[in-house]
């Protein structure tokens, strides 16, 4: 069991990355469908950079830069000249596998480089390691794993422990209104637009550098698409996030446990079964109550101040 849910853990981390981006995105009002083009960008450019700098610090700036890259051209379109949020990030998710395509295409089949491989190995954290059960499954993994940890826990203080923090959530509850307080809403949206993006990006480039250190076309395979259904499910809290994450990790690699036991199962329908459970959820998720549990109200809505 311990190893399972270790397991899921690694698989569940490219989708806290991209699913904690994407909430943060929701949180100033904006509804970015291009999850999935932003970690498919995070993920060729994070490899190529390891492979020409041979250093995982520049592969992870990278990433965040190709993320936050492709977040920018969201925002734009968005933000300042008001764009369809929705149409706008469908076309940054086919951007953003096109660009992996075209760039990624003279090095595929190209494995990462042994330092920077060695630097993503496992390690142990110093006494956590060493505790019952949770220690084999929590605190005996990769760097990366570790940031996400960091990721969540600084999220979640900054949302709902920090003066920014709120100013973020009333953008996103009404810009107008944030807007006649004083908050520059402008600069709220870009800002956190762009780290979403970053973060995505940062989850592309865990697939590309440590879960399959070997480029390959379509290393993301949707699960960007899996992290905007997360944002629901979890109703835009980054705290609940991990433990999405960790169930649609453990959805993912179920059918491979299943035949690890000798279970006979169509590897069709273990590629089904994320996708599927996605689904559920989200029809699920349509049934919530409270208000706690409910989107930013001003999501999707473009904000013009001449218009207040």
């Amino acid at each position: 069991m311990e190893g399972f849910l270790a397991t899921c853990i690694v698989a569940a981390t490219p989708l806290l990355f991209a699913t904690v981006g994407e909430l943060l995105t929701e949180k100033a009002g904006h509804l970015n469908l291009g999850v999935e083009g932003m970690m498919l960008m995070g993920a060729v450019i994070g490899f190529l950079a390891a492979l020409k700098t041979d250093s995982a610090l520049i592969a992870l700036l990278a990433a965040c830069f190709a993320g936050a890259g492709g977040a920018l051209i969201f925002a734009i379109l968005t933000v300042t000249l008001r764009a369809n949020q929705v149409v706008t990030g469908l076309t940054l998710t086919i951007f953003g596998s096109g660009f992996a395509g075209f760039v990624g295409q003279p090095i595929l089949g190209s494995m990462v480089p042994a330092k920077t491989s060695a630097f993503f190995v496992k390690r142990a954290v110093p006494l956590l390691g060493s505790i019952p059960f949770l220690g084999p499954v929590m605190f005996r993994q990769d760097i990366f794993v570790y940031l996400s940890y960091g990721v969540v826990i600084i999220v979640a203080f900054y949302l709902y422990r920090t003066k920014p923090g709120l100013n973020l959530r009333a953008v996103g509850e009404s810009a107008p209104s944030a807007d006649a307080s004083g908050i520059n809403v402008t600069l709220y949206k870009y800002v956190h637009i762009l780290t979403g993006g970053a973060l995505c990006g940062l989850g592309g480039a865990y697939l590309s550098l440590v879960r399959v250190p070997i480029w390959q076309a379509d290393v993301v395979n949707g699960r960007g698409w899996i992290a905007v259904a997360l944002v629901i499910f979890v109703s835009w809290n980054p705290l609940k996030a991990f433990l999405g994450a960790m169930l649609f990790g453990g959805l993912s690699i179920v059918g491979l446990r299943m035949q690890a036991m000798g279970v006979s199962v169509s590897q069709y329908l273990v590629d089904m079964i994320p996708y599927v459970s996605t689904i559920v959820i989200v029809i699920l998720s349509s049934y919530k109550k409270g208000k706690e549990k409910q989107p930013p109200r001003d999501l999707g809505n473009p904000y013009f101040r001449e218009e207040r």
